[in-house]
């Protein structure tokens, strides 16, 4: 079982200015979404940072609440939350599939979010994975969050060096004329 095994955690995200995440929840499973929220609160401030929070009707709602949130304000991040338990239809298989795909489409644009939608069998799988004393998946996400959040200031502050670049004013100072076509 998944659950059991060892795997290896990142060390905490680090921050020398503010960040502001936001937490979307589809609460349809509201215990199991509380447990989310509390494990994606408790990393995002144990990281320094702020959140806020909103609530959507369900799986499927949660990254075009995420796109409305990164056209309209101001987030370093996000956090999506919810829980999708297996059903007697095809239902499942749609609003796993589509909101993981979307949220994933959300990501390659350069948005910073982590995923934290349960896709599960039953409710007890559900509730061991929410569970912030346990597998703490809430907790995981506003982590992966935050880990993207950093390594995105880490590179938006990196100079490649490409493009067109002036002369510097020694270069012209000098009276070059290297490169101009002789008379």
């Amino acid at each position: 079982m998944a659950g059991h095994e060892a795997h290896y955690v990142l060390p905490r995200a680090a921050f020398d200015k503010p960040v502001k995440i936001l937490i979307v929840v589809a609460p349809y499973y509201k215990d199991i979404a509380d447990n989310l929220v509390a494990g994606a609160k408790a990393e995002i401030e144990a990281a320094g940072g702020t959140w806020e929070l909103v609530e959507v009707p369900g799986a499927l709602e949660l990254p075009t609440a995420i796109g409305i949130a990164e056209r309209l304000s101001n987030f370093d991040g996000y956090v999506a939350l919810g829980c999708v338990i297996r059903g007697e239809t095809t239902h499942y298989d749609t609003v796993c599939n589509d909101s993981s795909r979307a949220i994933s489409l959300l990501g390659l644009q350069g948005l910073c979010i982590g995923n934290g939608i349960l896709t599960v069998e039953n409710r007890p799988q559900a509730e061991v994975r929410a569970d912030p004393a346990g597998q703490n998946k809430g907790g995981g996400a506003a982590a992966a969050a935050l880990h993207l959040v950093a390594l995105a200031r880490k590179w938006s502050t990196a100079s490649k060096g490409i493009g067109f670049k002036p002369a510097s004013d020694a270069y012209r100072l000098a009276g070059s004329t290297k490169g101009t076509p002789s008379t």
